[in-house]
């Protein structure tokens, strides 16, 4: 996983308490200010990873690839990492591969996603907890 500078170090250290590693851009990951296309040929030479944003322009079905997932939480800055954590365990999306080949909206009431070679984009609800 690789973090956007974007998610406030707040949201870091919970995603860290929780046990879920990651790279974060201006840290481990490319120089700090980097613009959003620039980071779209960093993620192509990282091993499969899934970007998180706070940033809508990576809400873009034509930067999918089979490579890497991208996820805009449309949500709270600081709910970011509690999205994240839902984000990771639904079912649709729980293990890299399932992932890979997406560009993601999460918000409050659940994800809609276009999928590399699919016209239309896919939804669904948060499952009740």
């Amino acid at each position: 996983m690789v973090l956007d500078e974007n998610l406030p170090a707040s949201q870091r250290r919970l995603l860290r308490n929780w046990l879920i590693r990651f790279r974060a851009v201006g840290v481990d990951v490319e120089a700090s200010g980097a613009k959003d296309e620039n980071l779209i040929p960093v993620l192509h030479r990282l091993p499969r990873p899934t970007f998180f944003s706070l940033d809508r322009d990576f809400y873009r079905p034509d930067w999918a690839h089979a490579g890497y997932g991208l996820v805009w939480l449309d949500v709270r800055r600081q709910e970011a990492a509690l999205f994240i954590r839902r984000f990771l365990r639904h079912r649709a999306f729980e293990t890299q591969a399932k992932r890979m080949g997406v560009v993601a909206r999460v918000h409050a009431d659940g994800v809609v996603w276009w999928r590399v070679g699919k016209r239309l984009a896919e939804s669904t609800l948060w499952p009740k907890e």
